[in-house]
């Protein structure tokens, strides 16, 4: 048994046994995870690791990031990320996931990181574990994480003859962002919600984005909110699309979404999903996810059910 360094040569290894432990509920792509785990400038090459048994096959990894790309966005440098931690069933209870995060830890330490989070990545998986891994749970809880929050993943089908709801609110508009339009949303982005929201439009439109993932809502022809959606076509796979797998339908995301603080109050906020959704169903989407959030009533009001559950840990060194 060898620990090796992260290396993408072992890309297809890696997705095998991924999906060899977690196919059922967490079904990989190739795509995803060479763009989460590789792509991403942030990934730790020193922290993550392989580990290969006698026969050169992948048994275990661990993959690790830590916020090193250059940008004028104001984001918190002393953070690390688990965005996974896995080892075959065949060779737990071994000591190898204690190796590999021992290790992990080491190098995060090394770069001064003062907070380590699992999940919750730039192009995470995961914003926590799963609830029913009570085991994972308890194995990191061993280790000195603690419990910090609960997240949900909901979704909803829409049969393709159920009629498309466009929401009305007389004072505004609901629109496509044009291309044109980019530096007006960079600009909405950072004055009202800096940091990771702004970071992730600024990436789309480096990665060839030309503004069909985002929902614009505008007053006077003034952005003052936004709603961005995803589907099969989109240049990035961002976290609602992570699990399409799992579907028969045509999926689409609906997320982040915001509404300039000084506008609220006016039933924006739900406007602006209903928006969303009614753009993505006009593109042939009839089955919608809603990742990572807290504010289940909110989404129940549009008919949105429960469909994965979170529990985030972290843990301060």
């Amino acid at each position: 048994m060898r620990y090796i360094p992260w290396q993408i040569e072992r890309l297809d290894e890696l997705v095998t046994l991924w999906n060899k432990e977690l196919k059922e509920s967490l079904p990989m792509r190739t795509e995803l995870f060479q763009q989460n785990s590789f792509l991403d400038k942030n990934i730790s090459y020193e922290g993550s690791r392989i580990v290969i048994n006698d026969d050169d096959k992948v048994i275990g990894f661990i993959v690790v990031k830590l916020l090193k790309e250059e940008t004028e966005v104001k984001m918190r440098n002393d953070v690390a990320w688990i965005q996974a931690l896995l080892v075959d069933s065949a060779y737990r209870n071994k000591g190898i996931g204690t190796e590999l995060l021992k290790h992990a830890e080491a190098i995060i330490k090394q770069r001064e990181a003062n907070l380590i989070c699992l999940g919750r990545d730039l192009y995470h998986y995961l914003p926590g574990i799963p609830k029913e891994e009570q085991q994972t749970r308890a194995w990191f809880e061993k280790r000195g994480y603690e419990h910090d929050q609960s997240n949900v993943d909901l979704t909803r089908y829409y049969h393709p003859s159920e009629e498309i709801y466009w929401p009305s609110k007389p004072e505004a508009e609901f629109t496509i962002l044009l291309e044109s339009e980019k530096e007006k949303l960079l600009d909405f982005l950072h004055r009202c919600f800096p940091g990771r929201w702004e970071h992730e439009a600024i990436q789309y439109f480096e990665k060839g984005g030309t503004g069909r993932e985002f929902v614009v809502l505008k007053e006077k022809g003034e952005i003052i909110g936004f709603c961005r959606i995803n589907d099969a076509n989109s240049p990035i796979i961002m976290g609602n699309m992570n699990w399409s797998a799992l579907f028969d339908a045509n999926v689409g995301g609906v997320g982040p979404l915001g509404v300039d603080a000084e506008k609220r109050k006016k039933g924006y906020g739900l406007a602006i999903v209903q928006a969303g959704i009614a753009f993505l169903r006009d593109r042939g989407v009839n089955q919608v996810v809603i990742d990572w959030t807290g504010l289940i009533e909110f989404y129940q009001k549009l008919g949105y059910e429960v469909w994965k559950r979170y529990e985030g840990y972290r843990k301060e060194i």
